[in-house]
């Protein structure tokens, strides 16, 4: 075997290999020869563990926004515009839910306010038709069955007659806060546009909270759009009063 391994460097003789056993040279041999394979693996390892680092480590992402509290004070038509306009909104909120940084006030006018009891609203400026924004109505005690609010809800806001008459589905849920409020959700996947509704009745009023985006936008925010639709919640009136004080 010896005389097979050393051959190509020179033609040895039977009698030579005989008389000069080399016991060294096929341990060199081995050495040789099974000495890169762990050094090759070891690189490629390290060049794998790298590649994988690259491209499942994700960059920042801009998609990822902060996010800042709004505090609404559902104010009656008559009363807006003015009546307490130097007051703290968060002393007198109602409800709060939540708005992307960057994201931008539309003021909503007194007659709108009036008709359709819009009271606030925000958009994306890049995606004007990617927003959320609230409406009230007084004198509602308790939420009616699930399915009347949706078509009650619609006759006042021709978009979301139209994103239901062609939706694809309609789905809606109920649930509870923490304090046993009941709140009533909806998902309308339209042809044009996708949006999602929650509403909920306090202090005799009822309030309905939407995010809406065109289908394009909401495949690719719908985690932050929903982040925005579950912020919505209405303020407990005992944790209003006792969090609110005389500024100093």
């Amino acid at each position: 075997m010896a005389a097979a391994l050393f051959s190509p460097s020179a033609v040895l003789s039977t009698a030579a290999v005989a008389s000069a056993p080399l016991p060294s040279k096929p341990h060199l041999v081995r050495l040789r020869s099974d000495h890169p394979k762990p050094l090759s693996t070891a690189l490629a390892a390290a060049a794998t563990a790298a590649l994988l680092l690259s491209t499942t480590t994700p960059p920042p992402s801009f998609a990822d926004p902060t996010f800042s509290l709004y505090y609404g004070t559902a104010a009656s038509a008559a009363n807006y515009g003015g009546y307490g306009g130097n007051a703290d909104k968060k002393a007198t909120a109602e409800y709060t839910y939540e708005v992307p940084e960057g994201w931008k006030e539309r003021l909503v006018s007194k007659v709108e306010k009036g008709t359709n009891g819009t009271d606030s609203e925000f958009y994306n400026p890049k995606k004007r038709s990617e927003r959320e924004y609230l409406t009230f109505l007084s004198g509602f005690r308790a939420l009616a069955p699930v399915d009347a609010v949706l078509s009650n809800l619609a006759l006042s806001d021709v978009d979301l007659q139209d994103q239901i008459a062609t939706a694809d589905e309609v789905r809606s849920q109920e649930r509870k806060d923490d304090n046993g409020q009941l709140y009533y959700a909806y998902e309308i996947d339209g042809t044009g546009a996708h949006s999602l509704i929650s509403v909920t009745c306090a202090r005799n009023k009822l309030y309905a909270h939407f995010v809406t985006a065109p289908n394009l936008n909401w495949s690719r925010d719908q985690d932050m759009l929903r982040r925005l639709h579950d912020s919505f919640k209405t303020v407990d009136l005992s944790t209003t009063s006792s969090s609110s004080s005389p500024s100093s």
